[in-house]
């Protein structure tokens, strides 16, 4: 008895350490399950600490119970361990299954935000600044294979580099630029920007200054609208890159765009006063330049409601002020005709103004303001001395008002020009689609013509052999054996010849459309055309044998059935091929006046007769059907 309570207050020592070695190896797959997931939910941590108030729990029972001697021995104890290890096997199955659920949901979320715009890894790195892992990723490569990594574009058209660029990380960009070449650096994204363009647009200096120490000469690429880098900085108020650019080449300020606008004209017609002051400083003589409308900056500047600009611009040069565009409009002409009453103002103020100058139209700031129904601007004209154009001295310039007209016919005729050019091309256009849809019923009419031909033979070859009757079974004078009892009757005969013929013509028929391969239209029209006339034969003769045939079936007493099938028959057929005959013939009529009417376009040098005729073209010859 001694021994056996001895044994029931200390369990056995492999008993114990099984336990203890599962409890740790259960910690540990339970600490590396959570330390997978970055951030655990709260409601797993909740259970992990239910789980151990549990395990606690049931240890202070078992040490308690080991305690106490009970009668039941060692075999109650081995059944709650046995329990125990039943409830840990399902609480790490439940445990397993949240932590796939969360891993599967991050791994679904990673796989939405940068799959949308199919980002790299190296991407995301140089998105967020990841130095390290940009490293990382760049020296797992060798030379060619880094390079083309670099040159990888996203769904944006975006590189790692643009990536860097446009977010302002010059660190990783001056890492990218020591595995690539100018052409890698210089790829653009689908907006048209490139990463020195972009990192303009965005105002990230220390970016452009890093481009700039690696390729010098990427300061001078430009878009397909030739706009520059300082174009795009400009537009957007950056003056801390605009002089950053102008310092590195001056002549930038000198590049215009496909319409002809300086840089200078952006940043003036964008309100950026510290850019425009910036740019006359290095070179006042851009104020001068005109775009392709013939407008200075100075036009632009009028368009908006910043006054510093507009006196800016004035500074180098008043006399810019009496510049005309290309309708003859001074820069207060376009301010009234804008409404801008504050840049009136400001304009008026200066001395050698031309408060009474006309333009093209021969109207006067006064006209255009009274045009408009301005009637604070027309009192401020008056006020400084306005007039209107009709109260000059001189008449207005007759030259001046003939060549605008001349100028507003030539355009009136130009637009009616592109608009008949237009419809040609719409037309041209329908052509080639109905003629594709021309070219696809030609093909089902032939490929149906085939069908039937052997559905006609194959049941011409089978009447000959299944003629109503008996056959000669004994020898017979004037008889062979195997020889019909009705073969010297003429019905008989007349069946025989005519299903012989339409056997043989659809066999024709087959043989050519199996032998003969057409590519070219016309010749695919003619060959539909042959096959259409036999396979009207064919289908004529059948008809007519079948109708002989009927006055060998019914006999003499029921004459009268076979002369209704044949009026049937005759009825029937007569009539079908009588309207494909009318059909055809006039096809053939509407064709030979469409082929008149291509000799009168061939003769005719006009382009609107060709439009013309193209579409009585499309009329005539693409109609939704035709017998051939």
């Amino acid at each position: 008895m001694e021994k056996q309570q001895s044994f029931k207050q200390q369990p056995p020592q492999g008993l114990l350490e099984k336990q203890q070695s599962f409890k740790q190896s259960e910690k540990q797959q339970s600490f590396r399950g959570v330390m997978t997931e970055k951030q655990p939910p709260q409601r797993l941590l909740e259970k992990q600490k239910s789980f151990k108030q549990s395990e606690k729990q049931q240890s202070f029972r078992g040490v308690s119970s080991e305690k106490q001697p009970s009668g039941r021995g060692m075999m109650e104890k081995q059944k709650s361990f046995r329990g125990f290890i039943e409830k840990q096997k399902s609480f790490r199955v439940v445990m397993e299954r949240q932590l796939s659920f969360i891993g599967a949901g991050e791994r679904r979320k990673n796989r939405e935000s940068p799959g949308k715009r199919g980002d790299s890894p190296l991407h995301l790195a140089a998105r967020t600044g990841n130095l390290s892992r940009v490293r990382e990723i760049l020296h797992n490569f060798n030379v060619p294979e880094a390079k083309e990594l670099l040159a990888k574009q996203n769904l944006e058209g975006e590189t790692p580099l643009y990536v860097a660029a446009e977010n302002g990380q010059s660190l990783v960009v001056a890492e990218m630029l020591k595995h690539m070449d100018l052409e890698t650096a210089s790829i653009t994204a689908r907006n048209g920007y490139d990463p020195f363009h972009v990192a303009a647009k965005q105002g990230h200096v220390e970016v452009l200054k890093e481009l700039l120490g690696t390729f010098p000469n990427s300061v001078m690429t430009t878009d397909l609208s030739c706009t520059t880098a300082l174009h795009t900085a400009a537009a957007q108020g950056h003056i801390d890159v605009v002089n950053l650019l102008l310092e590195t080449d001056s002549d930038l300020a000198k590049i215009a765009r496909n319409n002809g606008k300086t840089v200078l004209h952006s940043a003036a017609r964008m309100g950026h006063l510290e850019v425009v002051k910036s740019l006359l400083s290095k070179d006042p003589s851009t104020g001068f330049r005109v775009d392709k409308k013939g407008q200075t900056a100075l036009h632009m500047a009028v368009k908006g409601q910043n006054e510093e600009i507009v006196l800016e611009l004035l500074k180098p040069d008043p006399s810019v002020l009496g510049l005309e565009d290309c309708k003859g409009n001074t820069a207060l002409h376009i301010a009234v005709m804008k409404g801008r009453t504050q840049i009136v103002r400001c304009l008026l103020s200066v001395e050698s103004i031309n408060i009474n100058s006309t333009n093209k139209a021969g109207e006067s700031p006064l006209d255009i303001a009274e045009k408009i129904g301005n009637p604070e601007l027309v009192s401020i004209l008056k006020e400084a001395g306005a007039i209107n154009s009709k109260d000059h001295g001189k008449p207005p310039n007759a030259g001046k008002q003939l060549k605008q007209t001349v100028s507003d016919i030539k355009h009136d005729v130009q637009s009616q020009l592109q608009q008949t050019r237009q419809t040609g091309f719409r037309v041209q256009k329908i052509a080639k689609r109905l003629k594709k849809l021309h070219i696809s019923g030609l093909n089902n009419a032939i490929n149906s013509a085939t069908v039937v031909a052997v559905l006609i033979a194959t049941v011409a070859f089978a009447a000959i052999f299944t003629v109503p009757g008996q056959y000669v079974e004994d020898k017979t004078k004037g008889l062979s054996l195997g020889q019909a009892h009705i073969a010297n009757k003429a019905p008989f005969i007349v069946f025989f010849v005519f299903d012989s013929l339409a056997l043989f013509i659809s066999l024709a028929v087959v043989v050519v459309q199996t032998s003969v391969v057409v590519i070219e239209q016309k010749a695919k029209k003619q060959l539909v055309f042959v096959i259409n006339k036999l396979m009207w034969l064919a289908c004529l003769f059948i008809s007519v044998a079948f109708i002989s045939l009927t006055y060998v079936v019914v006999g003499k007493e029921s004459r009268w059935l076979a002369v209704c099938a044949t009026v049937i028959g005759s009825t029937i057929m007569l009539t079908t091929i009588g309207s494909m005959c009318y059909f055809v013939i006039l096809h053939r009529m509407e064709e030979s006046k469409l082929r008149s009417i291509r000799k009168a376009e061939s003769r005719s040098r006009s382009f609107s007769m060709s439009v013309a005729s193209d579409s009585e073209i499309l009329n005539n010859e693409y109609k939704r059907m035709y017998a051939l």
